[in-house]
């Protein structure tokens, strides 16, 4: 069963290729996607990595977590499910 990974602090020239090519020396990527505003199109520094499997999983955070990328330390957890009624803000 896949596992989805948060991957926090990445640098905004991290793209989705970039971000799958960096963890698929962990194991099999199912979805790699970086998080962008909607407006500008800019990364906002975080993004999210389906693994595999739960070894796979496991082995990516620790190779990632607190790894330096570009001067920037990746923080690299298990994603939690969105909450509950979460959402856009607006009128």
């Amino acid at each position: 069963m896949a596992k989805k990974l948060y991957v926090g602090n990445l640098p905004y020239t991290v793209d989705e290729a970039k971000l799958r090519e960096l963890f698929s020396k962990a194991g099999t990527v199912e979805t790699a996607s970086v998080i962008s505003d909607k407006f500008s199109g800019r990364s906002k520094g975080f993004g999210f990595v389906e693994m595999s499997s739960d070894d796979e999983a496991a082995a990516a955070i620790d190779m990632y977590n607190g790894k330096d990328l570009e001067g920037r330390p990746l923080t690299v957890n298990e994603a939690r499910p969105k909450p509950e009624g979460a959402g856009g803000g607006g009128f």
